[in-house]
């Protein structure tokens, strides 16, 4: 594994998985935390519209906590999303 320092503007273009395969969309910027100088969040846009249909994301797209990133490399692993997005859907049936 390549431990070398990469520039975190490397990460925008690259497109983000769930660790099952499924396409969740394209890094078009990096929310960075300044004061602690981490990255906390990816804004996603190209979004996969049927794994977001049902949402309304506007015209910027989401941002992924950057606690869900699993893996970087040619392509970013997030923890599944498909997941979280059903069980805060179920959540949500369950309180109306």
């Amino acid at each position: 594994m390549d431990d070398t320092p990469q520039e975190i503007t490397s990460l925008v273009g690259r497109e983000v998985y769930s660790n099952n395969g499924v396409f969740v969309g394209e890094i078009e910027d990096i929310r960075l935390d300044l004061d602690a100088e981490v990255v906390n969040g990816l804004a996603l846009g190209e979004l996969n519209p049927d794994l977001f249909a049902d949402y309304d994301t506007g015209r910027r797209g989401v941002i992924v906590p950057y606690r869900w990133v699993r893996a970087v490399g040619d392509v970013v692993l997030i923890n599944d999303i498909v997941e979280r997005l059903k069980s805060d859907d179920e959540a949500e049936h369950a309180l109306a």
